[in-house]
């Protein structure tokens, strides 16, 4: 998989201007969760599972605008609609919404809760053009403390995102 998402944007790079110096437009939508703990899934998505999934949704804009190999866009126009659907099954309206922003690509992500202990973090980055995946990655994490999701966020941008060679997306039209 990473091999096929390193050509993905290896292909990217050969269609962007040489004398491109802005970096793509990115939109980081915020993280949703999937419960599938036995304790938690009828209740409902807890107040610290929620402020946690904006902390951590907040500092994945923060450290991948931090990086300089994006322009991370602001979601706040379409944010409501964002959170009104199911990122993940909506039929492309991640894509509709990052169109809407002006974006050139678009992260979404899910927090698995399997757990207290057990949960896991992925990330889809996709060209907001297309709509095609360019990588999804993934990291398991251990204990549903504040710490645990940071360091776990910090490692896929830093580890995962950031260790990817980018490349603008296809040319405007």
């Amino acid at each position: 998989m990473r091999s096929l998402a390193v050509l993905a944007l290896l292909s990217l790079m050969s269609l962007a201007p040489a004398h491109a110096a802005e970096p793509p437009r990115l939109a980081v939508f915020d993280l949703e969760m999937v419960d599938t703990s036995l304790q938690d899934q009828t209740r409902g998505l807890r107040a610290d599972d929620r402020d946690r999934l904006q902390r951590t949704s907040d500092q994945l804009r923060k450290e991948l605008g931090e990086s300089a190999k994006f322009q991370v866009v602001d979601i706040s126009p379409v944010n409501v609609a964002a959170h009104q659907s199911n990122m993940q099954a909506c039929g492309g309206c991640d894509v509709k919404l990052a169109q809407q922003l002006d974006a050139d690509l678009e992260i979404t992500g899910v927090v698995q809760k399997i757990s207290n202990l057990i949960l896991n973090i992925r990330l889809y980055l996709r060209d907001a053009h297309t709509g095609r995946l360019l990588v999804a990655v993934n990291a398991d994490m251990r204990g549903d403390t504040d710490e645990s999701w940071s360091r776990t966020i910090r490692y896929l941008v830093h580890e995962r995102l950031l260790a990817l060679n980018y490349g603008a997306p296809q040319a405007r039209q």
